[in-house]
């Protein structure tokens, strides 16, 4: 399966097609970057380099397990490097390479889009909450319905 989408538009106002997405590779990689942890990391270490516990408080709600399996997934995709200074005790720092650096722009219109809508979306849902009922099931619940195969899980191959 490919997703071919159009986005923006030409001069003349047409749709500019976008190349199509890959099953799996760029899911695989937006289920990175998408990540709601991984934007605020990203978002924290466009401020400059940090220390894990730095990290672990200027993010909240984040747990240190959370925060260690996000920094390494991050780096293991080359989005985040990590230094460890020979120094007693130990010190290590994290820092966004120069292709993390890419995604900060992105990151940062996420961000500001998010918490200028904050107030709207509130009160989107709080609409919307009044006009189901609670045990009323929405979209989100019904199963999954379209001749689409998923991308498969970690355990098994992608061909992307």
């Amino acid at each position: 399966m490919a997703v071919t989408r159009t986005s923006g538009t030409s001069g003349a106002g047409n749709p500019v097609a976008r190349p199509p997405l890959t099953d799996c590779r760029a899911r695989d990689v937006l289920n990175r970057v998408g990540d709601k942890w991984s934007v605020f990391v990203i978002d924290r270490l466009g401020q400059g380099s940090q220390r894990f516990n730095e990290l672990r408080r200027t993010i909240d709600g984040i747990t240190g397990r959370m925060l260690t399996v996000t920094l390494r997934g991050l780096e293991r995709d080359g989005l985040v490097a990590r230094t460890v200074h020979p120094v007693i005790p130990p010190r290590v720092d994290y820092a966004l390479t120069p292709m993390g650096a890419t995604l900060l722009e992105t990151i940062e219109q996420l961000v500001d889009w998010a918490d200028s809508h904050t107030e709207d979306i509130y009160a989107a849902r709080s609409n919307y909450d009044a006009r189901h009922t609670p045990d009323e099931p929405c979209a989100a619940d019904e199963p999954f319905t379209t001749d689409e195969t998923p991308c498969p899980g970690d355990e098994a191959a992608c061909d992307g």
